[in-house]
Formats: structure tokens, sequence, C-alpha cells
């Protein structure tokens, strides 16, 4: 499990510095479609970045206790490093689309822009968590059958050792007659022989 994580975390670190190269370098020189191209890709790899995120997430709620509050710590800190770049991010699709914060009547259009942007990043979110909600439900469920079968494995075993059990008992008893019966043969034998 833990190597999953941290192959999930190698790739969410990937993902975190090619979207701050693209903001802190590529983007500055940039204008026009290259610089819209640059924000699209950038916004995939926000998206990828959280979704390996939530995968991390179901991971480590999987992890036993003893590892978990480790594993947890290292989530929030990913997950603020998540906001910063997404921060980021939109600070930069707002100043292309010509969005001014302090001046919100400027550019109307703009922000009804950033606004379904914004929106459907939490609708997308939200899609997230329920895939991985209904993922954590279908590994439950799995693990519930599994347990399931496993006990009914037991009681098999349980019922085919007590037959074992009562074979050697009931093999036991015919060897202790048997025993008695040759006792008795003998001594008659031997009665006979003296006389």
């Amino acid at each position: 499990m833990a190597d999953l994580f941290d192959s999930y975390s190698t790739d969410f670190s990937q993902l975190l510095s090619s979207i701050s190269t693209h903001l802190n370098k590529t983007l500055p020189s940039q204008s026009g479609e290259a610089r819209k191209s640059t924000l699209r890709r950038c916004e995939m790899e926000l998206e990828e970045a959280e979704e390996v995120l939530a995968q991390m997430d179901v991971e480590v709620q999987g992890f036993p206790q003893s590892v978990k509050s480790k594993y947890s710590v290292q989530m929030r800190g990913f997950r603020s490093e998540l906001d910063k770049v997404s921060k980021q991010l939109n600070s930069q699709m707002a100043k292309s689309s010509g969005y001014d914060p302090s001046n919100p009547f400027v550019d109307s259009s703009a922000a009804d822009l950033e606004a379904n942007n914004s929106s459907q990043a939490q609708r997308q979110r939200l899609l997230q968590g329920t895939s991985t909600l209904e993922d954590g439900q279908r590994r439950l469920e799995e693990s519930n059958r599994i347990a399931l079968e496993t006990e009914d494995l037991g009681a098999d075993i349980l019922r085919d050792l007590r037959g074992q059990r009562e074979q050697i008992e009931h093999s036991r008893d015919t060897l202790r007659n048997a025993d008695n019966s040759i006792d008795r043969s003998s001594k008659t034998l031997s009665t006979m022989i003296r006389r």
C-alpha cells in the first residue's frame, strides 16, 4: 500500500512542478493563444493532480492506524500545495481574461466566466469525491464478501475436523475392543493348554 502511495506522491509532485514551471517561467513570456493554451494545459494538470490526491486519500484510509497519522500529515501538506498552485492559476486566468478584482464592474463577462469556471471546478471535485466514495464503498463490500466466504470456509473446516475426530475415536474404541478380545482369547488358550 505504501508503495502505491509513494507512486501517487511522485506523480502528484511532478504535476505540481510542471504547473509551477508553466506559471512561473513559460507564461510570463507568452500572450494570446499560446498563453491560453498554456493555461488550459495547467488547468488539465491541476485536475489530474486533484484526481491523484483523491486516490492518495483513498489509500491512506486503508492504512493501519499506526502509520495513518504520518500519511495524513503528508496529505495535508499536499492539499496545501495544491491550493496554493490552484490560487496562482486562478490569478493568472483572471489576468488573462482582463478581469480586475479591484474593479469588478469593468468586465463583468470575465467575472461570469471565472465564476462559471469555479462552478465547473467545484462540480468536478464533487464528482471526483462521489467517485472516490463509490470506490471505497465497493472495496468495503468486496472485503465484507471475502470475510463471509472465509467464515464459511472456516466453518466447513471445523465440521471436517469434527468428523475426523469422531472417526478417530470410533477407531480407538474398535482397537480397544479388539485388544480385549485378544486378551480373552489368549487367556482361554492358556487355560486349554494347561488342561
